[in-house]
């Protein structure tokens, strides 16, 4: 079977803020030597020149390195054709969830204890939830935590096997088609259609038939009600519509209905040039669910190849830009920068692309072309090398964010900076609490947990994020965005990125008509401590580390307050100075916070690491119309230049 043509999408339902809470989010880091093309929004790559309308003037850059990549090869092979569709496994949310209890009817999911949901004979109350949290009752009605028992069951164990039916049964019996009204159970309908699809598996191999056993045809009228429900309630070009046309289309190769394979295949040919755009972005406005959906669309691929369906040339043409883009994503240390919804992990390798290279630091791959990018969707990518000149992990990348206003597993991260240098983290996004409806995801979300000027009294309007401008240079990076970031406010930030030394430098502007408070962050790791040594410049380091970060405040435009700089960590009302690696784990951290109040604001900020026993100063002073800032770091020197309307040049 081929791929069908394009149906015109349903209605997509509202979404629910309950989504998936354990995911594989990883994403990965990679080098090239010399390459500084930069692709601008609306346009395609430049290898000479790098501008957007209303830059002054185009900043000429270095050719690329003679030391030419190779072309990457497609991320995936095709698989052998079966005829069938593979058990997708239970995605770990059976780990906490060992046979013994199991057959006690208990269930556990993340940091809480396990919860005795049923009689032991598999009769499930399936409205428990006892700590209050979505996810918690999103994944029991998943039914994923029987994984064990499926295993088992598949294996010959007769009692795991009956009392794994039991359950599913009792699900059956006491949420019948539909379920719609019970959020959890609806959320969790394309987990669990896997899990009745393996389950019945598990019944064939378990007991070494063909067919399936007649006490056990109420599983295939379970499976169809469950490809009814996905029909009538598509979740559209998102990772979950993606997720149900998968499942759709195995209900379809297990019970041999071509009619739902060819809707789930109708349905993945809308859905993929959604949900990764020509430059490689997803929609989901996540790094971490960048690489879901990568992988995802793997799984879609492989289940449509394996069962004789025909998944066309686009997908794989979406995974390999998407590779790039991963790649390009990721800090010189292997670790994915937690932008949007996602935790702290280290990338997956995808065997011929840029993604593999960077999963390994460089050892094997495929070198990326670039070292700096600009996408459509929002990202902008760049770092100094790809480790020709210095090791791989001492390199320093940087990710800011700009561009529609956030939706699906996005923050309000708009202007947002994370930085990598002298081989770990300098400024952090706080990273994801989780799903639960409270005052950490609240914050987590909002502008106070990254790398932004705030307007902390402001009602967030979630305005589109404008890139005004950006040059690229061989040691220097500069782009200028503009927004409203809540009611009556303009905000602008100029950012300037260097090379040798390695630092960052922002000027942030706000104006406003009445008068404000204007705080612009720097979020630290968890590890540093901070030590403010004058009202301009602050030092954070981790005790015997080899590096240290000083954060200095230069005036500029405006005599600095007595307040000009403070620090915050660990507050819970209002929530402020804390990191999420998983939404398991809450940990106090520091935040520098440089302030103004009045109906304007001029902040300009360096963010300047260096070995412990390096000196770092700044000298300031005036020339004609021009401003510029003399930096010390160790024994290299460098001058920003900043002109009246905020541009921010390198001329040393």
């Amino acid at each position: 079977m081929g791929w069908g043509g394009v149906l015109s999408r349903p209605s997509t339902r509202m979404r629910n803020t309950i989504g998936l809470a354990v995911v594989c989010l990883v994403v990965c880091a990679v080098a090239f030597a010399g390459a500084v093309t930069v692709l601008m929004p609306g346009q395609r790559e430049r290898s000479v020149a790098a501008t957007v309308p209303g830059s002054p003037s185009p900043s000429v850059v270095t050719p690329p390195s003679a030391a030419t990549p190779s072309p990457t090869r497609s991320p995936s092979k095709p698989v052998t054709r079966t005829g069938t569709y593979q058990c997708s496994g239970f995605s770990g949310i059976d780990a906490k969830v060992p046979l013994p209890l199991l057959m006690k009817d208990t269930f556990a999911w993340g940091d809480d204890p396990p919860y005795r949901v049923g009689d032991g004979s598999g009769d499930i109350r399936w409205r428990s939830d006892p700590y209050n949290k979505p996810s918690w009752y999103m994944w029991l009605h998943s039914l994923r935590w029987l994984g064990q028992g499926i295993e088992a069951a598949r294996k010959g164990n007769r009692p795991a096997m009956t009392h794994v039916m039991a359950i599913i049964q009792d699900w059956v019996r006491d949420n019948p088609y539909s379920w719609k009204g019970d959020v959890g159970a609806w959320e969790s309908t394309m987990h669990r259609t896997n899990v009745l699809i393996c389950a019945r598996q598990a019944v064939l191999s378990g007991l070494r038939v063909r067919q399936l056993p007649p006490q056990y045809t109420w599983l295939d009228q379970a499976l169809l009600d469950h490809a009814k429900f996905m029909e009538q309630n598509w979740g559209g070009p998102s990772n979950h519509g993606t997720d149900e046309s998968i499942a759709m289309f195995g209900v379809g190769c297990t019970l041999g209905r071509p009619e739902l394979k060819t809707l789930a295949v109708q349905r993945l040919t809308e859905a993929i040039t959604t949900a990764i755009d020509p430059q490689g972005s997803t929609n989901e406005q996540s790094i971490g669910y960048a690489m879901f959906n990568y992988q995802l669309w793997g799984r879609a691929t492989t289940a449509l190849q394996r069962c004789g369906a025909d998944p066309g040339p686009v997908i794989e043409q979406r995974r390999r830009v998407l590779a790039e883009w991963l790649a390009l994503a990721t800090t010189p240390t292997g670790y994915l920068p937690q932008v949007g919804d996602a935790i702290r992990q280290k990338p997956d390798a995808a065997a011929g692309t840029s993604l593999e290279y960077a999963a390994s630091l460089g050892k094997k791959g495929t070198v990326p072309s670039r070292r700096t990018a600009v996408f459509d969707a929002g990202y902008i990518f760049g770092r100094t090398g790809w480790g020709e000149d210095r090791p791989f992990t001492r390199e320093s990348s940087y990710t800011i964010r700009f561009g529609p206003g956030r939706r699906y597993h996005g923050h309000e991260d708009h202007t947002s900076i994370t930085y990598t240098s002298h081989g770990r983290d300098i400024l952090i996004d706080p990273g994801h609490s989780g799903y639960q409806l409270d005052k950490w995801q609240d914050w987590t979300k909002s502008q106070a947990a990254h790398n932004v000027m705030t307007i902390p009294a402001g009602k967030a309007t979630g305005a589109e994020t404008r890139l005004v401008s950006a040059a690229i240079a061989p040691t220097s990076e500069y782009y200028s965005l503009a927004d409203n970031p809540v009611e009556g406010v303009e905000r602008t930030r100029d950012v300037l990125v260097l090379k040798d030394p390695d630092l960052i430098i922002t000027l942030d502007r706000g104006q406003s008509a009445t008068e404000q408070r204007y705080e612009t962050l720097w979020h630290l790791p968890a590890d540093q401590k901070v030590t403010m040594q004058s009202a301009t410049h602050a030092v954070a380091a981790k005790p015997g580390d080899s590096s240290k970060t000083h954060l200095l405040q230069i005036p500029y435009g405006q005599q600095l307050p007595a307040d000009a700089t403070t620090l915050e960590q660990g507050k819970a009302d209002p929530v402020q100075g804390w990191y999420f690696p998983t939404i398991f784990d809450r940990q106090s951290a520091p935040v520098v916070k440089f302030n103004r109040t009045g109906s304007t604001a001029t902040i300009l900020s360096a963010i300047v690491p260096s070995a412990p026993t390096e000196t770092v100063a700044f000298t300031t002073r005036t020339q004609a119309d021009m401003f510029f800032v003399d930096l010390t770091v160790g024994t290299q020197k460098t001058t920003i230049r900043i002109t009246q309307s905020g541009r921010l040049t390198r001329i040393r």
